[in-house]
């Protein structure tokens, strides 16, 4: 059991990690996200979140992680989501928040987080208005994790490739605020990853396929 404590808490540092990594993913995910200019949403009245959408090398596998939120938090009891979480005034901005929660929820050390891209924010149906980023985690697993366990029941290490098989996608039509609309969702084991943590992870397929 690694002790909490032996995680950093989160700095302001951007130093480059020298981790060798799967160069032709990371440096064409990088590239797309670079060319991206995210949509952001003008609404003082909402409260602000963060996520990551954390891309994590394991084996011979690109993974994304992700968490199963426990039935303890107050918000998406059980649901499969990103890590992240409400803006803290203590926080300088948003990107900080992102790796914070992240280093709460699933004990990654801050140093071996870079964050390379944002993508659209958007509100949830808890009216939080989110701003997801892309971070790599700049050490090859095993990475040595350490979830909350108040806020984390489980964290899911799924393989870019089984997210980019269209035999894993759930395709819906359904009625939002008077419009039809697709609504994607995707299927690993016996999780299903749905809501506002599929619509970033759609985004995010879409731009670095």
């Amino acid at each position: 059991m690694v002790n909490r404590s032996d995680h950093r808490r989160p700095t302001t540092d951007d130093r480059r990690p020298t981790t060798i990594y799967n160069i032709p993913v990371i440096e064409h995910i990088r590239a797309r996200l670079a060319d991206y200019e995210p949509q952001l949403i003008a609404d003082d009245t909402l409260a602000r979140a963060a996520v990551l959408l954390p891309i994590y090398e394991s084996g011979d596998a690109t993974h994304i992680l992700f968490t199963k939120r426990s039935e303890l938090v107050e918000h998406h009891k059980g649901q499969i989501s990103f890590p992240g979480g409400a803006f803290d005034a203590t926080d300088p901005d948003l990107r900080f928040t992102a790796v914070r929660e992240t280093w709460e929820e699933i004990g990654v050390d801050t140093d071996h987080v870079e964050v390379i891209g944002q993508l659209d924010e958007m509100i949830t149906i808890s009216n939080f208005l989110v701003r997801p980023f892309v971070g790599r985690i700049t050490q090859p697993g095993p990475y040595p994790f350490v979830h909350s366990e108040m806020e984390v029941a489980e964290i899911l290490e799924v393989p870019l490739a089984h997210l980019r098989d269209e035999a894993n996608v759930v395709a819906e039509l359904r009625t939002y605020q008077g419009r039809e609309i697709m609504a994607y969702s995707y299927r690993w084991r016996d999780h299903l990853i749905w809501g506002a943590t599929a619509r970033i992870l759609k985004q995010f397929l879409d731009l670095v396929e």
